[in-house]
């Protein structure tokens, strides 16, 4: 898919940067509720972070869509200029034609002619001239339109390049931001905090990876092209979320299904919001293992359902890939 940008990877590094840094300590030693509440709090901005990298992705997506898109209409553009000009060689060539055979007055002196045959050779030189001229002025006035037609296009497409560049680097100034004050917060503990928050993390890893395992254990996964992608998704339990990554060892939820799916030969792109408009609705009554599910308004999250009330997904930043309830709502984001 698409290679990192320079926006994407302040992002990157940032994620990576949530490794807990040492710093001077606090005046008073944190208290375990404090260091829940910091942890709490540190989730809750890794989640909003992603869920607007996630719409930085989308836009990203869709700036490749239009830049392809403007490519060829450039390239259209350039034809039609070609072809414009070439009518327009040819216009002139009939008119000098029709100077050089039959002089200015053409007309006029067919009017007068006394020599029949010189006056039928002429006139029928007149009439097949005069409808060359006809059927270039056409194909002159039609080449115009069509050139006028698709620079109006060019300019709409790149007046929503830009806008979907804008959306793109105000999404990763967010995303940037909130991972910043995450850093931020676990700046000001001490290493014995730091290490505390770390150890109860990897503690959270390892009893999710456990159990994802186990879930998938119990699975008899079928040979359907969902199937196929599930059986890709569940096989890369444990790796690391990081935005923007697609495998093999990184991961983020567009990224994860986006590549289980290739694996079953279906191609889709790296966003949960294009994602959505592939395929077909399904109702949550009728979902089966392997179908997509969606979170968020605007979509900024997506998993594959596994079954019952469970989904495995790339949740957000400092998470793993793992096997996860399924409700109505992913975090704070509502299920679509």
């Amino acid at each position: 898919m698409h290679k990192s940008t320079r926006g994407r990877s302040r992002v990157v590094v940032a994620l990576a940067s949530l490794a807990i840094a040492a710093t001077a300590l606090p005046a008073t030693p944190a208290s375990a509720a404090d260091l829940a509440a910091i942890r709490a709090r540190v989730t809750t901005l890794q989640q909003e972070a992603t869920s607007v990298a996630e719409q930085a992705q989308q836009a990203q997506v869709e700036m490749n869509r239009l830049q392809s898109k403007l490519n060829s209409l450039q390239g259209q553009t350039s034809a039609q200029q070609a072809n414009l000009k070439k009518v327009q060689t040819t216009m002139g060539a009939i008119a000098r034609e029709q100077y050089m055979n039959l002089g200015l007055g053409a007309g006029v002196q067919l009017m007068f002619s006394t020599d029949p045959k010189l006056y039928l050779n002429q006139a029928g030189t007149l009439e097949m001239l005069t409808t060359k001229k006809a059927t270039n002025v056409r194909k002159l006035t039609v080449a115009k339109q069509r050139l006028q037609a698709s620079s109006l296009v060019v300019n709409d497409q790149l007046a929503q390049l830009k806008a979907a560049h804008k959306r793109y680097v105000a999404a990763q100034a967010l995303a940037t931001k909130k991972l910043a004050e995450a850093k931020s917060l676990l700046s000001k503990l001490s290493k014995a905090e730091q290490a505390r928050i770390a150890a109860a993390q990897a503690a959270q890893d390892a009893s999710e990876n456990s159990y994802s395992r186990a879930q998938i254990a119990k699975l008899k996964i079928g040979s359907s092209r969902g199937a196929q992608a599930l059986r890709f998704a569940t096989k890369q339990i444990g790796d690391r979320y990081v935005f923007g990554a697609s495998g093999m060892v990184y991961w983020d939820c567009s990224g994860l299904t986006m590549r289980a799916f290739g694996s079953a030969g279906v191609s889709l792109p790296h966003s949960a919001a294009y994602q959505y408009s592939f395929g077909k609705y399904i109702p949550r009554s009728s979902l089966r293992p392997g179908d997509l599910v969606f979170f968020g308004r605007p979509i900024s999250h997506v998993g594959i359902f596994l079954g019952g009330n469970l989904m495995v997904d790339a949740p957000h930043a400092g998470s793993r890939v793992r096997v996860e309830s399924f409700s109505s709502h992913f975090g704070r984001l509502p299920y679509v």
